[in-house]
């Protein structure tokens, strides 16, 4: 119970303090402005302020009595203070559940990403729409975020390869899809073109696409239908013996010679100009891809090769990298016009244009390109730190590259029992352009040579819980665009939720990160700033969560693989990210 003595009279009491303080204090001023103060003057002040606070005082206390008798005084402090005027509580607008699964879509954003895209497979894609590749039924010169291409819902692809005036993609029974003006003019759909092939991966040059079938045969197919149409067309055997026909398109055969018995391409990778072949012996080739430029900047690997130098035969045969001979090359990366390769030992080479430190090396005016393989000195970027460094994984694209390291810790000299002895960090690092953001270091550098680390995607770790201890995060994947990057985590995943499982037992996915160019808003935030640090993007399906009554931000996470009822049939299935040439997509992909 409050009283007089601990209430608001204190209140009271400090005003009307303040307020003689204030009176006495403008009458002094007065006062000494006409002349000296007079000792009988002064007592005759003072008694008269004691009698105006002795005034002001009564005054206030009878108020106060007069008021707590009318409205209760003891009543008013022992309420809650009244809401302040307009001010409303919000109660939650989360509706309640009506099944487990309900309820798991209410409470995880993430849940219902993974649920809808087994649902609902497809192909999602943003970016420039100049070459009506993004939204190919819409005339607009953007797609701002996410959205989907409808002739795909439903489908699961291959691959898919985008450049902002054609795309190209492989369904799942092998065939190659195009769209995009560059292809027609005309026709707005993907279209199937090379059929029958058994196509299993692609990628695309300036003016072709370069198809992998599952035999290892290597298909360049012109980008224009036009080309396809009236270029020469191969002969084709059949199943039936003696009998062959001319192929429905114009396309070319990329056939290295002198491989061994069963060995075949297995990987392909294609820069603007030139593609790189690797076999499944390790042995790497390289070709040119384009049909209106020569390779010129040494991406080739093959030192002194030109357009007037090249051996007798078609422009575009296949040559072994004989320098990388007897190392066992297991993944290549091809930028606009340079090359990566990677051995099972962990050791990089690469070679090409060097114009912006893009190989790994310090740019040099006098010698910006390297025809030869040259070995990537990784161990430096580690001096000092007491680990080991074996690149796990490389990518490129534009003038970038990029590389995935293990770094494992040792002991040092003298060092006797070290804390994390064993311990592998895993990192990433880039070179080469980063005036647009897409060294994803923070930092907006011109040419980088020397390798920078991405300090966001390294260094990280997460406790497993089925292993019972702390592991590193690594990226699954690094897709890299001609200006812009997406790097999917290879972070915990959690995939069994089912119906016999707690209703907050919720599924979730890998993480996706975004960074680099976004001048035709293919990073998928919806702005048209550039990042230099990787981001999160949100949910491909926006509107599904605003359905659950979200309105707080989620982030876009990405569905592991996983086997599902697809039209009835029991399906082996993935989301991927692919980031082509100012043109982004998500794909369910086989």
């Amino acid at each position: 119970m409050f009283s007089l003595r601990n209430g608001p009279p204190a209140l009271i009491s400090l005003s009307t303090t303040a307020r003689v303080s204030k009176i006495s204090h403008h009458h002094k001023s007065r006062q000494v402005s006409n002349g000296p103060i007079k000792a009988s003057d002064d007592r005759a002040w003072q008694r008269w302020v004691r009698s105006l606070g002795f005034m002001i005082a009564v005054s206030a206390g009878a108020a106060a009595l007069y008021g707590s008798r009318r409205i209760g005084f003891t009543e008013i402090y022992a309420e809650a203070p009244p809401a302040l005027a307009g001010t409303k509580i919000e109660k939650p607008k989360r509706r309640k559940a009506i099944s487990k699964e309900d309820n798991r879509d209410l409470i995880s954003s993430q849940h219902l990403q993974v649920k809808k895209s087994w649902e609902n497979p497809g192909v999602y894609a943003w970016g420039s729409n100049i070459g009506r590749v993004a939204a190919p039924d819409s005339e607009e010169t953007y797609i701002k975020t996410p959205r989907r291409i409808p002739f795909f819902d439903g489908l699961l692809l291959r691959d898919i390869k985008l450049d902002r005036n054609f795309g190209a993609a492989i369904t799942e029974s092998g065939d190659l899809l195009q769209w995009g003006i560059t292809f027609s003019n005309d026709i707005r759909q993907p279209t199937t073109t090379l059929k029958g092939k058994d196509l299993i991966s692609a990628s695309v040059s300036r003016d072709r696409i370069i198809a992998l079938g599952s035999n290892g045969k290597v298909y360049s197919v012109p980008v224009a239908q036009a080309d396809q149409i009236e270029g020469p067309k191969p002969t084709e055997g059949s199943w039936i013996p003696f009998w062959s026909s001319k192929a429905d398109i114009s396309y070319r055969l990329l056939q290295p010679k002198d491989l061994g018995w069963g060995e075949k391409v297995t990987i392909i990778s294609s820069g603007l100009e030139h593609a790189l072949l690797l076999t499944s012996n390790g042995r790497l080739f390289s070709a040119a891809s384009s049909s209106e430029e020569f390779p010129s900047r040494g991406q080739m690997g093959i030192p002194g090769l030109t357009w007037e130098t090249r051996p007798e035969g078609s422009y575009d045969s296949p040559h072994e990298i004989s320098t990388l001979k007897g190392f066992d090359v297991s993944k290549i990366s091809a930028g606009d016009y340079h090359s990566l390769a990677v051995d099972k030992e962990g050791r990089v080479f690469s070679f090409g244009d060097n114009s912006l430190g893009q190989l790994g090396f310090d740019y040099n005016a006098e010698s910006p390109r390297i025809d030869a393989p040259s070995l990537l000195p990784i161990q430096k970027l580690y001096n000092g730190t007491n680990q080991v460094p074996k690149v796990t994984n490389i990518a490129a694209g534009g003038v970038n590259s990029y590389f995935t390291i293990d770094a494992t810790r040792i002991a040092g000299q003298g060092e006797e029992n070290p804390r994390g002895l064993g311990r592998v960090t895993a990192d990433t690092w880039s070179c080469g352009q980063g005036i647009w953001g897409g060294l994803g270091n923070g930092r907006w550098t011109h040419v980088q040579g020397t390798p920078t680390k991405i300090k966001a995607l390294s260094g990280l770790f997460e406790w497993d819980e089925k292993a019972n201890t702390v592991i590193p995060i690594r990226l699954a994947h690094l897709s890299v665009g001609s200006t812009h990057a997406s790097a999917i985590m290879n972070n915990v995943t959690h995939i069994g939720s089912h119906e016999g499982s707690s209703e907050n037992d919720t599924n979730w996915g890998a993480d996706v990160l975004w960074f680099g160019n976004n001048e035709f808003y293919q990073l998928g935030t919806g702005k048209r700033n550039n990042v230099s640090s990787p981001v999160y993007i949100g949910p491909l399906d926006s509107e599904a969560d605003k359905e659950k009554g979200r309105r707080e931000e989620h982030r876009f996470q990405i569905t592991p693989r996983k086997t599902i009822k697809v039209n009835g049939r029991s399906v082996s299935v993935e989301q991927r990210v692919e980031c082509g040439r100012n043109v982004s997509a998500v794909y369910s992909g086989l």
